[in-house]
């Protein structure tokens, strides 16, 4: 690879990615709200916790859940159409379009228009594993919802838990770790982003308001209650979900170990 093109490519994804189209959603449509102004009311108690996102679901806790979707969409486009231009067009015999991925998350987790201060990048991970195996964009988030929901009972694990198998998925894909490091950097960008959420759960924890404040959180947006709703219904199916949930893992597991052999 081209020392030059290595550069140009992370520069190019940076500043793409540093485009906050949650921003301008919430410009465009005249909001009468900040983002910045959010926050998460702690159930129960006479207090809130900021919110320090500044993405699609932080845009949908005002503008509502199209508005949410459509600047989902706009997130995963700002790393599928740069990466589908490098893959596919200007350098198909190179893998410069896994550095504008990584590059993308970065300028959107931190982006130089907005003080580095952006979303958490779910929308451009998705976008990407589109524009580097569609069956990632598939088979990662249902397997990340079944463990969340039936094996580890917290849809909050299932809607984080898909990028943690992200790095296992292209390994057992592709057996190259020219596709596995990128996963792994973009797993740890991600939890690095999200280090101002884990303070906070750790300090309501600390304080015994967790409950209170997961509360506060599944309610503060619609992708949020959506995910409360699957919980409860999965809650609500008794001792069949620990049935389902070891069938899943041994799915999963089976899945796994037999990637290399899924069409590509």
């Amino acid at each position: 690879m081209n020392p030059l093109l290595i550069v140009l490519s992370i520069l190019i994804g940076y500043f793409i990615g540093s485009i906050s189209f949650a921003r301008i959603g919430l410009k465009l449509a005249k909001a009468n709200k900040n983002i910045s102004e959010l926050e998460i009311p702690i159930e129960g108690e006479d207090e809130s916790a900021k919110v320090e996102i500044f993405g699609a679901n932080a845009a949908s806790m005002i503008l509502g859940a199209k508005a949410g979707i459509a600047i989902g969409i706009m997130d995963m486009l700002k790393a599928a159409v740069p990466m589908f231009l490098f893959r596919f067009v200007f350098y198909p015999q190179d893998h410069y379009y896994l550095l504008v991925w990584v590059a993308v998350l970065i300028g959107h987790n931190w982006p130089l228009y907005f003080g580095f201060k952006g979303g958490r990048g779910f929308s451009v991970i998705f976008g990407g594993l589109i524009i580097i195996d569609w069956l990632a964009a598939i088979i990662l988030p249902t397997v990340g919802i079944a463990f969340g929901l039936f094996v580890a009972g917290n849809m909050i694990v299932g809607y984080l838990s898909w990028l943690f198998f992200m790095p296992v998925y292209f390994w057992f894909r592709t057996f190259d770790s020219i596709f596995l490091y990128p996963a792994i950097v973009v797993l740890l960008l991600f939890l690095f982003s999200i280090k101002p959420e884990i303070k906070i759960m750790i300090k309501y924890r600390r304080e015994g308001k967790l409950k209170e404040y997961n509360k506060g959180l599944y309610s503060s947006s619609p992708r949020w209650r959506g995910m409360r709703k699957m919980q409860d219904y999965v809650n609500n199916i008794g001792k069949l979900k620990s049935l389902i949930g070891i069938v899943a893992v041994v799915l999963i597991i089976i899945l796994f170990l037999n990637l290399n052999l899924l069409p590509k």
